[in-house]
């Protein structure tokens, strides 16, 4: 009869609390419909992951397990990057290069929160570049700097850069609107299609692995496979594979790789105060990105001829696609006729490429600090 009721014998309040935390996550995935693919089996995973004696985490747990081989290994990670590479058309970046700018300037918020994180006096440098690569927007990226630097608080950081991710519709207009006046929102940009080249659509890949993994050989991991999931779209005679890469592949990824994350929330390593502080200053790292953005924007039409709307620097975060919408919605709200999606996703395109980058750099310097 013990037996029948050690789960109840040893149920406590903290793991009442994760229970709650973990159907919050479930509600908004399918109430709000914010990421469900990620939020409901994150929240699923917390709840299991927290049921006192639960067979899924331990030795043999099927949690533990997943972890040990998809994240520990940072396996999910990069194949997550091979779907998302698959399912992102690079034209129009390629056609309008000069939104890289935009995709560098809205990683701001990653190294100011990272410094705020250290001034704390709480978070050790490799914990606080952790904490900062949140503003990446990025998943992946999130998970695969803090296995390195922060395996402790994976948990947190995944959490809330997943879920900050699906919040974008919510966090991004007030922010764009507190910097920009409601003419500056109304700015027409001028999109001229340039036809791209089936040869550059093919070698943009393999050029951007090469400069990107010279430049940062931290990168290769993540930006070879975002890039080898681009080029099986691209090069014509991997049609199967790539849908492969973005149904089967991605959506298989997704499941695993949410419900272990949910496996990492134990009650005792996410009820803390440093959790709450880590979850703060992921949503200060999004802000300090979208502003950041904005800012050099309206930096740039300080000298531009041919002004650029500034809501474009919002979706330089790598949320893609939805920093591109919500740019083009509020685009659409402030004049019906104006249209700016293809400059936004040009922006969210490149905001891709620079969280990978950004990521990179954090994981090759910070070493050099310690």
């Amino acid at each position: 009869m013990d037996i029948l009721l050690e789960g109840i014998l040893n149920l406590e309040v903290k793991h009442l609390i994760m229970f709650i935390i973990g159907g919050i996550l479930i509600y908004l995935a399918i109430d709000k419909e914010y990421e469900p693919s990620l939020l409901l089996p994150i929240g699923f995973g917390a709840i299991i992951s927290n049921i006192p004696l639960s067979s899924a985490i331990g030795d043999g747990g099927f949690l533990t397990i997943l972890y040990k081989a998809g994240i520990a290994t940072e396996l999910f990670p990069v194949l997550i990057f091979i779907g998302v590479g698959a399912m992102i058309d690079f034209k129009p970046l390629i056609a309008s290069p000069f939104m890289l700018f935009f995709g560098a300037a809205a990683q701001f918020g990653i190294f100011a929160t990272m410094l705020f994180a250290i001034s704390t006096g709480k978070f050790s440098l490799p914990e606080a570049a952790s904490i900062g690569i949140i503003g990446a927007a990025d998943g992946p990226t999130s998970i695969y700097v803090a296995k390195v630097f922060a395996p402790n608080y994976l948990g947190p950081i995944s959490v809330a850069a997943y879920s900050y991710m699906s919040l974008v519709p919510i966090i991004q207009p007030p922010v764009i609107k507190l910097l920009t006046t409601s003419k500056e929102r109304k700015i027409r940009m001028k999109y001229t299609t340039v036809h791209v080249p089936k040869k550059v659509e093919i070698l943009f890949p393999i050029a951007i692995t090469l400069i990107a993994g010279i430049i940062a050989p931290m990168s290769v991991s993540l930006i070879g496979a975002l890039m080898f999931g681009n080029l099986i779209r691209v090069c014509g005679v991997l049609e199967r594979l790539s849908i492969s890469a973005q149904n089967e592949l991605s959506n298989l990824v997704t499941i695993l790789l949410g419900i272990t994350i949910g496996g990492t929330m134990s009650a005792d390593a996410f009820l803390n105060v440093n959790t709450l502080m880590i979850l703060a200053m992921g949503l200060v790292a999004f802000i300090f990105d979208t502003a950041g953005g904005v800012l050099f924007a309206k930096f740039l039409n300080l000298f531009l001829k041919n002004k650029v709307n500034p809501m474009i620097g919002a979706a330089g975060i790598s949320a893609f696609p939805m920093s591109g919408r919500v740019v083009q919605t509020m685009a659409a709200k402030e004049d019906p006729t104006n249209f700016i999606l293809m400059q936004a996703m040009s922006a969210n395109v490149a905001g891709q490429l620079g969280s990978v980058v950004a990521g990179s750099m954090i994981l090759a310097l910070v070493p050099m600090f310690m």
